[in-house]
C-alpha cells in the first residue's frame, strides 16, 4: 500500500501570511533619503537614508519582515506558533509588530536592566517580554523557549544576512541607489553602517559588488565591540568582555550573520564620539536620532575628510537607524553622560572645525 502523509492544509494560512506582510509594505512608501548641508565647495554630498520613518520607527523593520517570511516560507511558523527572539531594542519592537499582524504570540528575552520605555514599545505591539538576569544568557533562555511545542526562535544574529534578499527585491541597498538616480554623484563613493547583526553591511556589500558599482563599504564600531577586532584579525571568535553602549549595533561576540569579506573598511568609534555626533545631527537636521547614526556620521565624516583632502568629489550614503525619541533618558541627558564617564568637549571641538575646515581630526 502506498504510504502518503500531507500537510498541504497549512498552505492556506501560509498564502495569506505572506500577503498579510506584502500588504503591509505595499501600504508604506519607501523611507526618505535626506541630504546633509555640506558646504558647496567641497563638492561632496552626504545623504541620510532614514530608516526612522518605518511603521516602528527603525531600520529593523525591514529586517524582521524579512526574518518573518524568511520562516514562513521555509515553514518555521505557521499559524500555531509562539515567536521567540532574544532583543531588547528596536529588532523586538519590529517583530511584536509582525507577530501581531500575523495574529501571533511572540516573547522577546531581554536584560532585567532594559529600560521601561522600551518595554513599552514592545508591549504596545502585543509582545511579553521574558526578562534575565545575565545579559549574556540571552541566547541560551531564548533556546530554551524554543524548545516547548510550536514555539520557534526567530534568531536573529544568524539569519539575518540569509534573510534579506541582497540582489534586490526593494532592499536598502537597491532603495539607497535607486533614489540617488537623479543625483550629482548617483554612484556613492561610500556607503557607512554600523553593524548589530551584521545583516545591513552584508546585504549593502554585497549587492554593491552584485551591480559592480565602484562604491566601497564602511562598518564603523563602537567601543567594546567585537566586529572590528575580528574583521582585523580574521578570527570568527573574537570576544569582548564588555557590552556596547551605543543600541543596535556593537556586539561582544562576532555575530553569524557578520560577513567581513564584502567590508572594504572598519573604523573604531568612540562612545563619547558618537553621542557627540548623535547631538550634532539632531541639531543640523532639526530631529533626534539615535546613538548608531551618530555613530554612522562620525565614520562618514572622517571619509569626506579624506575626500577633500585627496581632491575627489563624489557622494557619501548612511543611514539614519532610528529616531532620538527612545533615547531622551541616555544620549541626550547631560547627566547620564556624565555618569558613563564621557567628555563630549573634544568630540565636540573636533565637529566644529570640521564643518569650518573641512579637517577631521579625532
Amino acid at each position: 500500500m502506498t504510504r502518503i502523509v500531507d500537510h498541504s492544509a497549512s498552505r492556506e494560512w501560509v498564502d495569506n501570511a505572506v500577503r498579510l506582510i506584502d500588504a503591509d509594505a505595499q501600504r508604506s512608501a519607501d523611507t526618505h533619503l535626506l541630504r546633509y548641508p555640506l558646504p558647496a565647495a567641497w563638492n561632496v554630498q552626504l545623504y541620510l537614508k532614514d530608516e526612522s520613518t518605518h511603521i516602528t520607527g527603525s531600520l529593523k523593520h525591514r529586517l524582521a519582515r524579512s526574518l518573518f517570511l524568511y520562516s514562513i516560507c521555509n515553514g518555521w511558523i505557521t499559524e500555531n506558533t509562539t515567536v521567540v527572539e532574544a532583543s531588547s531594542g528596536s529588532t523586538a519592537v519590529s517583530e511584536a509588530y509582525f507577530a501581531r499582524l500575523l495574529g501571533l504570540r511572540f516573547v522577546a528575552v531581554m536584560p532585567r536592566s532594559t529600560s521601561p520605555a522600551k518595554i513599552a514599545l514592545i508591549e504596545t505591539h502585543g509582545g511579553r517580554c521574558h526578562f534575565v538576569d545575565d545579559p549574556a544568557a540571552m541566547y541560551t533562555e531564548a533556546h530554551r523557549l524554543a524548545a516547548e511545542p510550536d514555539t520557534h526562535y526567530m534568531d536573529q544574529f544568524t539569519h539575518a544576512e540569509r534573510a534579506t534578499d541582497w540582489r534586490g527585491n526593494n532592499n536598502i541597498a537597491e532603495s539607497i541607489f535607486d533614489q540617488l538616480t537623479r543625483e550629482e554623484s548617483p554612484i556613492p563613493t561610500w556607503v557607512v553602517v554600523g553593524a548589530g547583526t551584521g545583516g545591513t553591511s552584508a546585504t549593502i556589500g554585497r549587492y554593491i559588488r552584485y551591480r559592480r558599482h565602484a562604491t566601497r563599504l564602511a562598518v564603523v564600531d563602537p567601543e567594546n565591540s567585537a566586529f572590528i577586532g575580528g574583521y582585523e584579525s580574521g578570527s570568527a571568535d573574537f570576544e569582548t568582555d564588555k557590552p556596547s553602549r551605543i543600541e543596535g549595533i556593537g556586539r561582544t561576540r562576532i555575530e553569524p550573520s557578520f560577513v567581513g569579506q564584502v567590508i572594504d573598511r572598519m573604523i573604531a568609534v568612540p562612545d563619547a564620539a558618537s553621542v557627540a555626533a548623535t547631538r550634532h545631527t539632531s541639531t543640523v537636521l532639526g530631529k533626534r536620532v539615535g546613538g548608531s547614526t551618530g555613530t554612522n556620521m562620525w565614520g562618514a565624516f572622517g571619509l569626506i575628510s579624506d575626500m577633500i583632502s585627496a581632491g575627489n568629489h563624489g557622494s557619501v550614503v548612511t543611514v539614519l537607524c532610528d529616531g532620538g525619541e527612545r533615547y531622551a533618558d541616555t544620549y541626550f541627558d547631560d547627566s547620564w553622560v556624565a555618569d558613563q564617564g564621557m567628555d563630549l568637549t573634544g568630540p565636540t571641538t573636533v565637529l566644529e572645525n570640521f564643518l569650518k575646515t573641512g579637517e577631521f581630526a579625532p
